[in-house]
């Protein structure tokens, strides 16, 4: 639960989602398997909505930026509070929006 809270700290300090989680996935992987499973999907998601974000700053030139940055915000705190939700009653959770970069 603590690698998809972890995320949290992103809204605080902007694109500090990414550490917390990693920080919980090398430290516990090889002892805990479902951690490291939710970690990676932790992990995959927050490095997906990275990208999103950079892609959002960047069209920030152009009006729909702005709309983006705030929907990429949302749709990344909802997400991060159903997964926290369903971890904590031992629910495997997969993000379904996210990249798989770590397998």
């Amino acid at each position: 639960m603590a690698c998809h809270l972890s995320a949290l700290a992103g809204y605080v300090i902007p694109f500090d989602s990414l550490p917390g989680s990693l920080m919980v996935w090398l430290i516990k992987k090889d002892e805990m398997p479902f951690v490291n499973i939710q970690d990676k999907e932790a992990l995959n998601f927050q490095i997906t909505m990275v990208i999103a974000a950079i892609i959002s700053l960047v069209r920030l030139f152009v009006i729909i930026g702005f709309i983006l940055i705030w929907i990429v915000g949302v749709v990344d705190l909802i997400f991060i509070i159903l997964a926290t939700v369903q971890v904590s009653q031992g629910i495997d959770y997969r993000y379904p929006l996210a990249l798989r970069l770590i397998n």
